[in-house]
């Protein structure tokens, strides 16, 4: 099954790694399920399908953290991404995932000098006046080293990892076929949409190797803060900086993991109130933020200002769906149950779901908090509680929604660290007035109106067009009804398998009594070496019989 995925033989070992890890932490059995031991056996490599008896008593979620983990760089991102998912895993899980460190150890220089230089255009120690060769940090897929232009000007350089590419797109490309038989094979799993999480992490982290794409990202943050000389995004240095390499201004501050060893002369509470506006504004009105606001991608700089680094993971949100968006915090704030229901099952997209059991659910969760000043609500709890409700009704949001909200529960964590009275119901207020004001200004209805005649109109002129062209497909005999069912194909399949060794038993046993008949009737030597080869024929058949049969049942 997967081996006829690959298609080649490029990523036989990569194949076999992943077996071996997998095996090692206890899950032989999804390794012959998914088809990877017959793969391997096929091309003559061997597992040995026993685990670890101290990694057996571990628990389910932390041995698939471990085994992430030992899996690199691809499964490490892949870990963090369904630590944003709660609407997929329950919070055991999302803590083990929450625990996977975006941290390796470091390259030695020399191995990325020449790397270094191609990127460069020139040698290092020409371009830069210093030039640190130990990593101030060291991340799966790149590492940082401080640096100092000839102009005096400090920046940071961040270089990715030599040959990283291969083994990731390798990895993507199993991780796709993976999906597809998950799809294929567990219809109840359909509605967490393997497929499509595996299609949306796999952009993401192509992006996040193309160290450009993140600098556009910088730039265009950085541009809408213009105005706001309290958010610093750093300058990248575009010269020398492409898809392997990012140079960029060294921020000096205190980073946010150092929030309870601030200095005096820190406003903490207006460092919360800036940063909360900050994340809104991303999210809410510009539609693109910051996908990974946590400590380490943070500082605090003098007079009370704030810098955001690292903007490989980014998040969009269309006009549409921050109205959407707007309408779920405003019904989380005034409690009101169906205005949250009919938004969730409208992310959820799920025909089937029972709507009134999640509306009893929401009603109730909203009424706990009836009567709770906005000040004391725990936004993120409220936040992660409904994520929690649609997971018991089975229901998912889409990626970028998961992504918005475990931003705004990072988000939250921070401001109460620096704030303990921190209230970002309160800073969300304006931001979603405005939101829903704007949703529903007469320019922008007007607008939405235009867009549907004209989508009309386009549909009602090209209506006889299409009829004709239908009509004449159905006058050829063209016309054509294509139903798909994988289950049925699959027990087809079953039925031809068995056809097969039914069909070559009967063969054997037929060569067995004419065999048998020949050696009997006539003692020619022409015909008792007829025998003999039916003898054979019937030998080597039954044999082939039998491993079918065994190989078909494990």
């Amino acid at each position: 099954m997967l081996w006829e995925a690959l298609g080649a033989a490029r990523d036989l070992g990569r194949v076999h790694d992943i077996a071996a890890v997998l095996i090692r932490y206890g899950f032989g059995d999804l390794v012959q399920r998914l088809g990877m031991a017959r793969a391997l056996e096929r091309a003559g490599k061997v597992l040995h399908l026993r685990g670890q008896d101290d990694i057996a008593r571990l628990e389910p979620a932390a041995r698939v953290r471990r085994a992430l983990e030992e899996l690199g760089p691809t499964f490490v991102k892949l870990g963090q991404i369904l630590a944003t998912r709660a609407d997929l895993f329950p919070p055991d899980w999302i803590a083990e995932f929450g625990k996977l460190q975006d941290a390796a150890p470091a390259v030695p220089f020399e191995a990325i000098r020449a790397q270094l230089a191609e990127d460069l255009g020139d040698l290092p120690e020409n371009i830069f006046a210093e030039l640190d060769t130990t990593p101030l940090a060291a991340a799966s897929l790149a590492q940082v080293h401080r640096a100092r232009l000839a102009d005096g000007t400090p920046v940071a350089l961040k270089v990715r990892r030599p040959g990283i590419r291969p083994v990731i797109e390798a990895d993507l490309r199993l991780l796709a076929r993976l999906a597809e038989i998950v799809e294929a094979e567990a219809p109840d799993l359909r509605r967490y949409r393997p497929r499509e999480v595996v299609r949306q992490f796999a952009h993401s982290l192509r992006r996040e190797l193309d160290f450009s794409a993140e600098g556009r990202n910088a730039e265009r943050i950085a541009a809408s803060f213009a105005d706001q000389p309290e958010i610093v995004v750093p300058r990248i240095h575009w010269q020398w900086s492409g898809e392997r390499l990012n140079v960029q201004d060294f921020i000096e501050g205190v980073p946010g993991r150092a929030v309870a060893a601030l200095p005096e002369g820190f406003d903490r509470r207006l460092l919360a109130r800036r940063g909360a506006r900050a994340v809104l504004k991303m999210v809410l009105e510009d539609g693109f933020f910051h996908a990974d606001p946590h400590q380490g991608n943070v500082f605090y700089l003098p007079d009370n200002r704030l810098a955001f680094i690292d903007f490989g993971m980014v998040g969009r949100l269309p006009e549409a769906r921050r109205y959407e968006v707007a309408e779920l915090l405003h019904g989380l704030v005034d409690r009101d149950g169906g205005l949250v229901t009919q938004v969730l099952l409208g992310w959820s997209d799920a025909a089937e779901a029972d709507s009134e059991s999640l509306r009893a659910d929401i009603d109730r969760f909203v009424d706990e908090y009836h009567g709770v000043p906005l000040k004391q609500l725990d936004f993120g709890a409220m936040l992660g509680d409904v994520v929690g409700i649609l997971r018991e009704h089975g229901l998912a949001l889409p990626p970028d929604l998961a992504l918005m909200i475990k931003a705004f529960i990072t988000l939250e964590g921070l401001g109460r660290q620096l704030d303990p009275d921190f209230d970002i119901a309160g800073e969300a207020a304006p931001y979603l007035r405005e939101v829903i004001l704007a949703h529903h200004a007469p320019d922008a209805i007007a607008k939405r109106g235009w867009r549907g005649l004209v989508s009309v109109a386009d549909l009602l002129a090209g209506l006889p067009h299409d009829l004709a062209r239908l009509l004449r497909i159905a006058r050829r005999g063209s016309l054509k009804l294509e139903v798909d069912v994988p289950p049925l194909k699959a027990f087809g399949d079953q039925l031809d398998r068995a056809a097969s060794r039914l069909t070559m038993g009967i063969v054997t046993a037929a060569l067995i009594v004419g065999s048998s008949i020949a050696l009997t009737v006539n003692r020619s030597d022409s015909v008792s070496l007829i025998g003999l080869l039916g003898f054979v024929g019937a030998m080597l058949g039954g044999l082939w019989v039998l491993v079918s049969v065994w190989r078909g049942g494990r």
